[in-house]
């Protein structure tokens, strides 16, 4: 019996650390009343006050990006037809990638820091990454040879479904 493409055989969703999430919010408030506080210091003195517009982009980009940190969420899905990956909000829809066009994965450590740049969606020498917390993740090799890292609190998991997957249609 074939399973149908939109059953789930694995699901994991990830946010970034509820503390790094604060120290954004920290640190937009910090950089705001910093800014505001120079900007009423060098005001009263020597320079016209700064235009609306420019105190409005001071004060909506560090709340944007916090907003866009708070929002951001990883979404990995196996299905019978692929690997489905999104990266809420840059990704209104899931990426899907094929089982036939993958070589090689397996489960990793890796240093996010050193290997990649950090947390998010990066690209580096290492290849591309999606990852939002930890180092622990699913590394893929395409027949390509490109080579993508899933970040996963649940990697050996992961591979499972994979496995269940594509072992189970070889031995058909």
């Amino acid at each position: 019996m074939k399973i149908p493409p939109t059953t789930l055989v694995f699901r994991e969703k990830q946010k970034f650390s509820r503390l790094l999430r604060w120290l954004l919010i920290l640190d937009a408030v910090v950089f705001i009343v910093f800014i505001l506080l120079l900007l009423s210091y060098v005001g009263k003195e020597h320079a016209k006050p700064l235009p609306a517009v420019v105190m409005v982009v001071i004060l909506t980009v560090p709340t944007a990006i916090t907003v866009l940190f708070w929002i951001s969420k990883l979404e990995t899905e196996v299905r019978p037809d692929g690997l489905y990956i999104r990266f809420f909000p840059f990704h209104i829809n899931f990426k899907r990638f094929t089982f036939e066009d993958i070589s090689e994965y397996y489960a990793r450590e890796y240093r996010p820091v050193l290997e990649y740049g950090g947390w998010g969606i990066r690209y580096s020498f290492s290849g591309r990454a999606y990852n939002v917390s930890g180092k622990k993740g699913l590394q893929i090799i395409f027949k390509n040879g490109k080579r993508l890292l899933v970040g996963s609190q649940k990697p050996h998991e992961l591979v499972a479904a994979i496995d269940s997957i594509i072992k189970g249609n070889a031995e058909k």
